[in-house]
């Protein structure tokens, strides 16, 4: 279990928005921040003056008899930075302060907290809720800065407010499993204005739980057995997520960015840039064009802001490259393959309700079915309802997947398979034509098909297929 691993995923959670392109003071794009997992004070949403004041998820556990749960509570506490200049022995605050050729800003910075609140058996939480302090004490830290010579030319003066939250932790039996309630809630009292009700905020609030004696059971993609378990979990602004390893299920990250179970950060991203790790190589382009007045504004404001300029600007060709993308094979093949998932018997043909998926057949590039000659979507073939599926198959369409309402009108109608098709996330897609339709023979022509997943379409019976062996000799 490596809840370090777990930590690392949780940082880009709790930094998400912590600074916003172009990363200026002057931006009212980077005026507006902490917009995820804020814990406004009481009163502050109501007041049009901050966010809620709480934030809760129900999660699952399969627990064993002594199974017991620890709780970290992580999140950013405001630091307000005001530059001051020294000006006839008195310290002046000033908008910005320019020493030699370094400068600082007045901004609001932010102190990364996490706390471990308890480790709590979960007998006891289902016999008694337990409420746990969150707290944080107020600080004033003084930074004095000198010029070359060694004079003092002013200084950098960070005050925080107290932050106070409980966590509200209760437990519940359901089908077999064990339901964690989990609430967050902001102490403080009602605020005056949007300034002073971030200042006494939890910004990027989440959890981190660790079960012993247990496994935490998904709600996002739950098994059979606690399918009607998940459905009953309701969520307030968290959602929870199995962390760590893949083949782990003893990390819950509790979270309110919605992400999928075991996240992890791409190896290619060289650091954090505080807006989703997806697009590292758009936001490094982005910050590479700016001006160097614009970088040292930049810098001006924050210390991580000015690690992204240098990062970005010590960049070599090959770090840019790797940013580029990378293509990975998004599921794993089945057993009898998983040494080798491009290795596939020549016979080998998908069954759309196993739990194989389509991957491409040889170890020419998975991205390109040109280079793999064994992807023959004319003669490719799926299995519906035990039934093989593949170009001249007849079949009843029941769209079920998509929203179009355009797709409602062809069901119950009778189309013909022109191809049978997977994609590059190991999906497989099925081309067809109506046969009621007096442009089939064209849109066959030019190949312009509808294209439906394998359960949205039901084989006709064996008696009313095309006898293809006929279609072949023709």
């Amino acid at each position: 279990m490596s809840i370090e691993q777990a930590r690392m995923v949780a940082d880009a959670v709790l930094y998400e928005g912590y600074l916003l392109y172009p990363y200026r003071a002057t931006s009212s794009k980077n005026q507006v921040r902490w917009q995820f997992g804020v814990l406004g004070p009481r009163g502050a949403a109501e007041a049009g003056i901050g966010e809620d004041s709480t934030l809760s998820a129900d999660c699952l556990a399969r627990a064993g008899t002594d199974a017991r749960v620890t709780m970290h509570a992580r999140f950013l506490q405001l630091q307000r930075r005001t530059a001051e200049r020294l000006e006839d022995k008195t310290f002046t605050p000033v908008d910005e302060l320019v020493v030699e050729d370094a400068r600082w800003l007045t901004w609001d910075e932010a102190v990364e907290c996490e706390q471990e609140l308890a480790t709590v058996r979960l007998a006891d939480l289902t016999a008694s809720a337990q409420h746990l302090a969150v707290h944080v004490p107020a600080g004033r830290d003084v930074e004095h800065v000198h010029d070359f010579t060694g004079s003092l030319s002013g200084r950098l003066v960070r005050r925080r407010q107290e932050l106070s939250a409980v966590l509200h932790v209760r437990a519940q039996p359901v089908d077999g499993l064990v339901r964690l309630s989990l609430r967050l809630e902001n102490d403080a009292p009602p605020q005056p204005d949007k300034d002073a009700a971030i200042g006494v905020s939890l910004i990027g609030a989440h959890l981190l739980l660790e079960i012993e004696d247990g496994e935490f059971v998904s709600t996002a993609n739950p098994p059979d057995d606690a399918a009607d378990a998940a459905a009953g979990c309701r969520q307030h602004r968290w959602w929870p997520v199995l962390a760590g390893p893949a083949d782990e299920s003893q990390l819950l990250l509790v979270s309110p960015i919605i992400v999928e179970d075991h996240a992890e950060l791409a190896p290619e991203s060289a650091g954090a840039l505080f807006d989703s790790t997806e697009i590292d190589e758009i936001l490094t382009l982005r910050v590479m064009t700016m001006t160097d007045a614009e970088k040292a504004e930049a810098r001006a404001t924050d210390r991580r802001a000015a690690e992204i300029i240098d990062r970005c600007d010590a960049m070599t060709p090959q770090q840019m490259q790797d940013l580029h993308g990378i293509l990975r094979n998004p599921h794993s093949a089945a057993a009898a393959v998983a040494a080798d998932p491009f290795a596939l018997p020549d016979d080998f043909v998908w069954d759309a309700g196993s739990e194989d998926h389509p991957v491409f057949t040889t170890d020419a590039p998975w991205w390109d079915p040109e280079a793999d000659a064994s992807v023959a979507p004319e003669t490719d073939a799926v299995m519906i309802a035990g039934v093989r599926v593949s170009k001249g198959s007849l079949v009843t369409v029941s769209p079920n997947r998509r929203a179009d309402a355009q797709d409602l009108f062809f069901n119950g109608m009778t189309a013909k398979v022109a191809a049978v098709l997977s994609d590059v996330d190991g999906d497989t897609h099925v081309a067809v034509t109506l046969v009621d339709d007096p442009a089939a023979e064209m849109h066959d022509w030019y190949g312009r098909y509808l294209y439906f997943a394998p359960d949205e379409l039901k084989p006709l019976p064996t008696e009313a297929q095309p006898d293809h062996r006929e279609e072949s000799r023709s």
